[in-house]
């Protein structure tokens, strides 16, 4: 692999206001629909996609506005709540193409609903990850490589309005305006770099992936949780939590525009036994809370009749190991082993000019620290807990490059 050569940002960008075309009609029936895909399909090269949801505001995560670009083809905005049946015609245009996303993991669960689903990716802002860059978002990425100046300001709005301004739309249409020239400028910088096939295994990774799964006790990311110390507390916290997130699934709306997680351990931290005593606290004596008053005040009563057995625990209870500031008191050994791999992946981040994040998962490298066992592989040689470390990882679901870089190292850290 050569030497990284990282681009000098460019000193003086081109403003890009407006999308070359003109901002094209919004597709938001049957017909446009068949008609965009068409000229999707008549275009040539890889397809430019992004998608804006309204993250904040909506209890889903679904897509509020489909983008998207091809040589030849031009740009395509798509509502797809109106014609969310009628999506075939797109699919069976843009499914068999090459995408190119920034940031793919946050659109494509969003996409897939639609039946929307690549034969092929490219993330740009993975890619200036593997590239070195410090700074990989999309504003940032196209500026760099391409000397134009991407306004940003729309991206927090809610997209689930309706009719979307025009100024929403021209923001949207430039998101995907240069998006397959980026990627021609990032996938040359990852070419003399050598990083090409790690590149792609990323992207395969990414697209096979499906979405995320729901972590296990989601009401213990409350916002000031740990100021709570017992359990009938943190059951407080739990049943309150769990009956906004019924409603904010019902009406579709963000759950904390339902009720904010600060008021939530306010009342399990008082424990209000009235109605009254509830609407003391604050936010709670707010007109649009006084209506709900019933359900939080039942929602504290399950969590007061609740028997000792089936209370949370105060410390948060986890598979694998514990967390890392508390092994060396727990376990010094394996204390000493996670210390010298960091240092040895932080080398070797240096050295190759990817962010250790992206050489290997934490949890991984965590795990096979706190797992390992040096009576199990006395007298093997370097090569013999290299096959081994490669193992752990391969099982882990590092991709082929990144166990090539990195067991050898991590080898060397656990002896």
């Amino acid at each position: 692999m050569s030497e990284p050569s990282v681009p000098s940002p460019a000193p003086n960008a081109v403003p890009l206001l407006a999308p070359s075309g003109g901002l094209p009609e919004v597709v938001d029936s049957p017909r446009l629909v068949a008609e965009a895909a068409a000229r999707l399909a008549g275009g040539t090269g890889p397809l430019a996609v992004d998608a804006e949801r309204a993250s904040g505001f909506r209890y889903s995560n679904r897509a509020y506005l489909l983008q998207f670009r091809r040589a030849g083809a031009g740009t395509v905005l798509v509502d797809p709540i109106p014609v969310a049946g009628d999506l075939g015609p797109l699919a069976e245009a843009i499914n068999p193409l090459e995408w190119v996303l920034h940031s793919a993991d946050q659109d494509l669960p969003g996409m897939a609903d639609l039946g929307l689903r690549p034969a092929s990716l490219y993330d740009t802002e993975l890619a200036g990850r593997l590239a070195g860059f410090e700074r990989v978002g999309l504003a940032a990425v196209v500026e760099r490589l391409l000397g134009l100046e991407l306004k940003k300001g729309h991206g927090a709005d809610d997209w689930s309005r309706r009719p979307l301004p025009e100024s929403w739309l021209n923001y949207a249409a430039l998101d995907v305006e240069v998006l397959v020239e980026l990627h021609d400028a990032i996938a040359a910088e990852l070419e003399s770099q050598g990083k090409t096939e790690w590149a792609a295994q990323e992207f395969e990774h990414i697209r096979l992936a499906g979405p995320p799964k729901p972590k296990a006790d989601r009401w213990r990311r409350t916002s000031q949780i740990h100021s709570l110390k017992s359990p009938r507390q943190l059951a407080a916290v739990r049943e309150l939590w769990l009956a906004r997130d019924e409603i904010a699934s019902r009406r579709d709306i963000a759950p904390g525009r339902i009720l904010p997680d600060s008021a939530i351990t306010a009342a399990a931290s008082a424990n209000p036994m009235s109605v009254d005593a509830l609407r003391a606290l604050p936010v709670f004596g707010g007109p649009r809370q006084r209506r709900s008053s019933k359900v939080w005040l039942q929602a504290l009563e399950r969590a007061r009749a609740l028997p000792e057995s089936e209370l949370p625990p105060v410390t948060q209870p986890f598979t694998g190991p514990p967390p890392a500031g508390r092994w060396a008191r727990k376990h010094p050994d394996a204390a000493e082993r996670l210390a010298a791999a960091r240092a040895e992946l932080a080398t070797l981040s240096e050295r190759v000019t990817v962010p250790v994040e992206n050489l290997l998962m934490p949890e991984l490298v965590r795990r096979l620290c706190w797992d390992y066992v040096p009576a199990d592989h006395a007298g093997e040689d370097a090569a013999q807990l290299t096959e081994f470390v490669d193992s752990v990882l391969q099982a882990g679901d590092a991709r082929p490059w990144q166990r090539e870089l990195t067991a050898p190292v991590l080898a060397v850290a656990l002896t």
